[in-house]
C-alpha cells in the first residue's frame, strides 16, 4: 500500500522527469543556461534571474500539459511583479497580478479537464479580433497613466489576459496569442535595456529587463514548439495522475 506522501513525491517524480524527448531535454538545459549566463554578465538582480528561470520552466511544463507548472508560474509571476512595478512597466504589473490570482485557479481546471481543445475556426477569427480591440483600448488607458512604451505593454496586459485564459482552459489558440505577446515583450523589455543603457532613464535595472529579454525569446521558442505539441495531442496524457 503506497501512502500519501508517497504518493506525492511519485506524482512530483513523474511530472517532473518522465516522458522527455532528447530534443526537449536539450532545449530546456539551454533556455535555464541562457538565463543564468544573463545574470553572470549583468549580475545585479537577482529577482530577474529568479523570475526568468521560474518562467522558462512554468512555460516549458505547460507545453507538455504538465500540472505543476502553476507552481513554477507562481514563482515566476511573483518575481516578475517586482521586476516590473521597479521599471514602471504598469501593464505588466498588473497582468502579473492577474498571474498569481490565476495560477490556483489553473491548478484546479487542469486537474478536471486533460483534454486540449480547440475553436472553430469562425470563433477562433472572432477571438483575434476581440484582441486586437481589447489591445487599442488598453494602449489608450496605459497612455493616460503615463506608462513606458504604452503601445507595447499594452500587449502584455490585455491580450495576455485572453491567453491566459485560454490556456487555463486548455484552448489550443492560447499560444498563437502567447507568440505575438512574446514578441512585443522582447522589443519592450530590450527598448527598456537600451534606455538604461543610453543614460536615456534610470527608472528600472539593466540585469531584471535583461532577464527578460532572455525570458521572452525562451518563451517564444517554447511557444512555436507548443503549437505543435497540442496539436497533435501530445499534451492530453502527459504528466500522470492529479495531486
Amino acid at each position: 500500500m503506497v501512502s500519501e506522501s508517497q504518493g506525492i513525491w511519485h506524482w512530483f517524480y513523474v511530472q517532473l522527469f518522465t516522458n522527455w524527448k532528447k530534443f526537449e531535454v536539450i532545449y530546456i538545459s539551454i533556455l535555464v543556461l541562457l538565463q543564468l549566463a544573463v545574470y553572470a554578465i549583468v549580475p545585479d538582480s537577482v529577482i530577474g534571474m529568479i523570475s526568468g528561470v521560474a518562467g522558462v520552466l512554468c512555460l516549458i511544463y505547460g507545453m507538455k500539459g504538465r500540472k505543476i507548472n502553476f507552481i513554477f508560474g507562481l514563482v515566476q509571476c511573483l518575481a516578475m511583479s517586482y521586476v516590473a512595478w521597479i521599471s514602471h512597466a504598469y501593464g505588466s504589473f498588473a497582468m502579473d497580478i492577474v498571474y498569481v490570482i490565476s495560477q490556483p485557479i489553473g491548478w484546479f481546471m487542469w486537474g478536471h479537464d486533460e483534454a486540449t481543445h480547440s475553436f472553430s475556426k469562425t470563433i477562433r477569427n472572432w477571438i483575434f479580433l476581440g484582441s486586437f480591440i481589447a489591445w487599442a483600448v488598453g494602449w489608450w488607458i496605459l497612455s493616460l497613466l503615463h506608462g513606458q512604451l504604452p503601445y507595447l505593454d499594452s500587449i502584455n496586459f490585455v491580450v495576455s489576459i485572453i491567453a491566459q485564459t485560454l490556456y487555463i482552459l486548455k484552448y489550443k489558440e492560447n499560444w498563437s496569442l502567447w507568440i505575438v505577446v512574446n514578441l512585443a515583450n522582447i522589443i519592450y523589455w530590450s527598448i527598456l535595456s537600451i534606455q538604461i543603457v543610453s543614460g536615456y532613464t534610470k527608472i528600472g535595472n539593466l540585469g531584471s529587463d535583461l532577464s527578460q529579454v532572455a525570458l521572452q525569446a525562451a518563451l517564444l521558442f517554447n511557444s512555436v514548439y507548443a503549437i505543435k505539441v497540442w496539436g497533435s495531442g501530445e499534451a492530453d496524457n502527459e504528466g500522470g495522475t492529479s495531486v
